[in-house]
């Protein structure tokens, strides 16, 4: 280095980025400046040198003129002194800077040379990056407490579905301390059988796709005991350290347990339906099977009468025969409806016409009107009125509607016995009408209609609308009795229509 003059030395101080200020080590003014500290502080080295701490310093109490004159003195005494200080430029520019002060000892006098950088950046950063450790400390312990807190229990499985990290909930809901969960197949918790496959085969498929997958398991409890959850799992892949599934999982025992009761009540309720139709249909035997069986007798006790006579003729006795046969069939298919409609009620519907309905007791109707004096008009909606129904007790309700009309009208004077059955479609019901033109309704108790306690028949047994009443609502439909104007009664039904 015994080529270098002073005056080379002089210019590798200026050159150099830190900036320098040189203090007398006695009085702590100003000597010198080299051109960084010139052009941060925007002074020139003449007027620096007659300024103080205050005139060059910020305001803040931690920056008066006295505190830096001690930083100087720890210098001057213990050779180096490091601080933070903030200086303000001529434009009144503050400037945060990290300042080392070092004595020198010159050949003339000793002074004290104060190197410093802007830090301004630097402290922003440091001060954002101390403000984003405060708020991630503060959000995992918010995390921490809301998983210790929530309900629902959180686990990460690996491919080969070992549980690498479980939740406080999590190993609370299987019944075990977190470490006896971590590292244990996930599935070993599940109950052999069908939730087990059910929960494996959920997170293969996750796997396959990355799709979130529901379900629902049983899991078996240290304690013998069995809990049902219900969760989700979705395929997670973070970086290059996190790969498997996120499975987040609830109680829902309770849940399932009514479940299961609803679903033995309602077998209960179908028991006790069938149990009751047995009641149904000993009171249908009794009243429906009356009518046909009278009927077939009444045939073949005139064909007996005409052969004991001698008066009959083939064609009369094959008539009587024919007749006789047909009610025969009539009461055959209403034990075999009753006999479905009591073994299980729900299997016996069947989506059919009403118009067909009606058309099948037409014939029926018209044999009991003809015997009667009476006139039928059957007026059928021309669409075709689809409804979901038992079809022969369906029947059994127009017979007995009709059946019951026809009876009130024999009553009266020969013009005037008119009975009228129409179908309709109204919303999401088809309907049957039944309306005569006889004395009403009104002489009846309202409640008492369809209750099987009322008749005002002679030979009456009570029990057809009642009948009637429990087969239309059994199917989900509705039955009414109203005035017809202007006079007569009008009774309706109405069943559901297919969806």
């Amino acid at each position: 280095m015994s080529d270098l003059v002073d005056e080379d030395f002089a210019r590798l101080v200026e050159s150099l980025r830190y900036c320098v200020l040189l203090h007398d080590a006695t009085s702590k003014d100003i000597l010198w400046a080299n051109r960084a500290a010139c052009e941060l502080l925007e002074f020139t080295v003449e007027e620096l040198k007659p300024l103080k701490a205050p005139d060059m310093s910020a305001q803040e109490q931690r920056y008066r003129r006295s505190i830096g004159r001690q930083w100087l003195q720890d210098a001057v005494d213990d050779g180096v002194a490091i601080t933070e200080w903030a200086y303000r430029a001529k434009s009144g520019r503050t400037v945060l800077t990290e300042a080392i002060a070092v004595r020198v000892e010159l050949t003339q006098r000793t002074v004290v040379m104060v190197q410093f950088r802007d830090i301004e950046h630097e402290a922003m950063m440091r001060n954002d990056l101390v403000r984003t450790e405060a708020t991630l400390t503060r959000t995992e312990a918010r995390m921490a407490a809301f998983l210790r807190n929530m309900d629902e229990g959180i686990v990460v499985l690996d491919d080969e579905h070992v549980v690498t990290y479980a939740s406080d909930a999590a190993a609370t809901l299987v019944g075990v301390d977190v470490v006896e969960l971590t590292g244990v197949r996930f599935t070993e918790f599940c109950h052999p059988g069908a939730s087990r496959r059910a929960v494996e085969d959920m997170l293969t498929r996750t796997a396959i796709d990355g799709d979130a997958k529901g379900m629902r398991y049983e899991v078996d409890l240290p304690n013998g005991g069995r809990r049902w959850f219900a969760g989700s799992a979705q395929h997670i892949e973070i970086e290059d350290d996190l790969r498997g599934s996120l499975v987040l999982f609830h109680d829902v025992t309770d849940h399932v347990t009514t479940e299961q009761d609803h679903a033995r009540d309602a077998q209960y309720l179908n028991y006790l339906a069938r149990y009751n139709a047995m009641g149904d249909m000993a009171m249908a035997i009794a009243h429906e099977l009356a009518q046909p069986l009278a009927a077939a007798t009444n045939f073949i006790a005139a064909t007996q009468h005409r052969l004991a006579s001698r008066e009959s003729v083939q064609g009369d006795l094959a008539l009587g025969l024919i007749h006789a046969r047909k009610q025969l069939d009539r009461a055959n298919r209403i034990v075999h409806s009753l006999r479905e409609y009591v073994t299980q009620l729900e299997e016996s519907h069947q989506q059919c016409d009403l118009n067909d309905v009606v058309e099948d007791c037409r014939y029926f109707v018209d044999l009991r009107a003809s015997s009667h004096g009476v006139r039928v008009e059957y007026r059928y909606d021309p669409s075709p009125v689809e409804v979901v129904c038992e079809r022969v007790l369906t029947g059994q309700v127009v017979l007995n509607l009709c059946f019951n009309a026809i009876d009130e009208m024999a009553t009266w004077p020969e013009d005037q016995r008119t009975v009228t059955v129409s179908t309709r479609t109204v919303g999401d019901l088809g309907f049957v009408t039944v309306s005569d033109t006889g004395k009403g309704i009104s002489h009846m108790p309202d409640a008492r209609i369809f209750d099987g306690a009322f008749t005002d028949k002679a030979t009456g047994h009570g029990i057809g609308l009642a009948l009637s009443h429990r087969i239309v609502t059994r199917q989900g439909g509705t039955i009414s009795a109203r005035e017809n104007t202007p006079r007569g009664a009008v009774f309706e039904f109405g069943l559901p229509r297919p969806t």
